[in-house]
């Protein structure tokens, strides 16, 4: 959201100098003006770009691929889930580029209500607050799992359990003393360095997994390991990783705008190369990791090792920086979204809202903190919140870039050739498999949650 500096320019034409705005919230929600550097022509290029969607695809969800495999069957299943799944992420991601190009918005939930409608684009914007919200929670049990086993390797096992080492004191204190003072500015302009450590650790998790199963450990045994899926349905217990894996939707259409060539065509190329290497990092840790540990692995793949092993317990700590790290931009997006809605519906005056901006800020941080620090302490695993906001992933990847699409294409009436109807065809079905996914995969978590 931009906001002028003095409530009497409010409006004013000649305010379009960015020396006279104070940049409050991105909020994808309110009208902004854009840049002055984003009209100058320059821009990323097509290469930068590519290492921008893949940072955007690799994250905390690398390490529950192993466990998603082993539920969708095998490698063959797994492998093959990813492949057509991946055929309609990248179509899904071209069709955002493609429709922000038409409505000339810069961000997914500004494309969605500009294509869609006003209640589309609401509805979009919850979602995106929910799965930000999901997302947040797991980043703390994530954080609890890594320091139990970090506890464990640095004191070698020989302290007993006391409360100092009990895994909730520990995200609490991580929670506290890093996180929360990361997550109250309202800039996070440190974003770029968190991006190269956290490409960097899931690399390192990947290239650690890879080893340990050519080169076992003589203490590690495998499970069963299944060739096949016990049922046909069994293999949609895995899409909700997948989706929540490869969801970088909502991040990557403001990649395309800061584009240098804002084309289809590169921005295509682009997408697709990014997906390939990300397919390989999720492929690589999904088939070593399953392989190495069979049925038997964990939720969360590192929890698998022994806790004494150096390469392991480095790779945890990789982690537990790269979720300190992105926790504060995820409740950024988050709260951005909050932010904007409450604007649209508040009706408060221009000033009043610019004056209670900071302790708007500090009351929606403290409330998302607090909220998603307490639950992530009685979840007991990663799985039952990626099972839930995997589903909703879905909706990001299929429903509202097919929704997107339907309308843009409806919305030409002079033109209905053969690619046209091809086109508002593609749009049904990812609108009608998103919706299923979703359905199946939701309704199989709140399921498997009850009788558990």
């Amino acid at each position: 959201m931009a906001i002028n500096t003095d409530v009497e320019d409010w409006g004013s034409a000649a305010s379009q100098d960015s020396g006279e705005r104070a940049w409050l919230l991105q909020s994808p929600s309110v009208d902004s003006a854009r840049h002055p550097e984003e009209e100058s022509g320059s821009g990323v290029s097509s290469i930068c770009a590519v290492f921008i969607v893949v940072n955007a695809a690799l994250g905390a969800g690398l390490l529950n691929f192993p466990a998603a495999f082993s539920m969708a069957g095998g490698v063959t299943a797994g492998v093959l889930l990813q492949m057509f799944m991946l055929i309609f992420i990248i179509s899904g991601l071209v069709i955002l580029g493609y429709c922000s190009l038409v409505c000339n918005e810069s961000t997914y939930q500004d494309v969605v209500r500009a294509t869609c409608g006003r209640v589309t684009g609401i509805l979009c914007e919850v979602a995106i607050a929910i799965y930000t919200f999901g997302t947040c929670i797991a980043f703390f049990i994530v954080i609890g799992d890594q320091l139990d086993r970090l506890i464990a390797a640095v004191t070698h096992n020989t302290v007993t359990h006391h409360w100092y080492t009990d895994r909730k004191f520990t995200i609490v204190v991580t929670a506290v003393l890093f996180i929360l003072p990361l997550s109250i500015p309202k800039e996070i302009g440190f974003q770029k360095y968190a991006s190269a450590l956290s490409v960097m650790g899931t690399w390192y998790v990947t290239i650690v997994v890879i080893i340990k199963y050519i080169w076992p450990d003589k203490e590690v045994t495998p499970g069963d390991i299944p060739t096949s899926s016990a049922s046909w349905t069994a293999v949609f217990n895995a899409m909700p990783t997948i989706c929540f894996g490869f969801q970088c939707h909502v991040s990557c259409v403001p990649v395309f705008n800061s584009m240098s060539r804002k084309q289809i065509k590169p921005w295509g190329l682009v997408v697709t190369l990014s997906m390939i290497i990300c397919l390989f990092v999720y492929t690589g840790t999904g088939v070593c990791g399953f392989l190495t540990f069979g049925s038997s692995v964990s939720q969360d793949v590192l929890i698998s090792y022994p806790s004494d092993d150096v390469a392991v317990a480095i790779a945890r700590a990789f982690i537990v920086i790269c979720v300190i790290t992105s926790y504060p931009i995820l409740h950024f997006c988050g709260r951005a979204v909050i932010e904007g809605l409450w604007l649209r519906f508040c009706g408060e005056q221009v000033e009043v809202c610019v004056l209670r901006e900071r302790r708007r800020r500090i009351l929606q941080t403290l409330v998302w903190f607090v909220i998603t620090l307490i639950l992530a302490l009685f979840i007991p695993d990663i799985g039952r919140v990626i099972s839930l906001i995997g589903g909703l992933a879905a909706c990001f990847i299929f429903v509202f870039p097919g929704l997107c699409l339907m309308q843009a294409k409806l919305s030409e009436t002079d033109n209905r050739s053969v690619s046209w109807h091809g086109l508002l065809v593609l749009g049904i079905v990812m609108v009608t498999l998103g919706a299923f996914i979703f359905g199946v995969t939701t309704t199989n978590s709140i399921y498997q949650d009850v009788v558990n």
